[in-house]
């Protein structure tokens, strides 16, 4: 019987910044794609990539959003004039 490594410990996902979680997704997905992931570690690999593409998406849906409101407020302030003046 094959002995089974023990789960490596992992940085929390939320604390993790957009390109960690994305490269964490990278090496998880190149690890399956060369079957180097022991079959009693797959479902572990597979439940983290999960948690690390929503937290991804969570950041993206975050950042869109500040960004939405940061040009309906420029589309909202009022204009200048030539003299630094609305």
């Amino acid at each position: 019987m094959a002995e089974k490594k023990p789960n490596p410990k992992r940085t929390p996902a939320r604390s993790l910044s957009f390109g960690e979680a994305v490269a964490e997704v990278e090496e998880i997905l190149s690890g399956l794609e060369e079957d180097a992931v022991d079959i009693d570690r797959l479902g572990d690999e597979v439940a983290r990539a999960v948690e690390l593409i929503q937290v991804c998406r969570e950041k993206l849906e975050k950042t869109d959003r500040e960004v939405r409101d940061l040009v309906a407020g420029l589309q909202s302030a009022p204009a200048e004039d030539g003299n630094g003046e609305a």
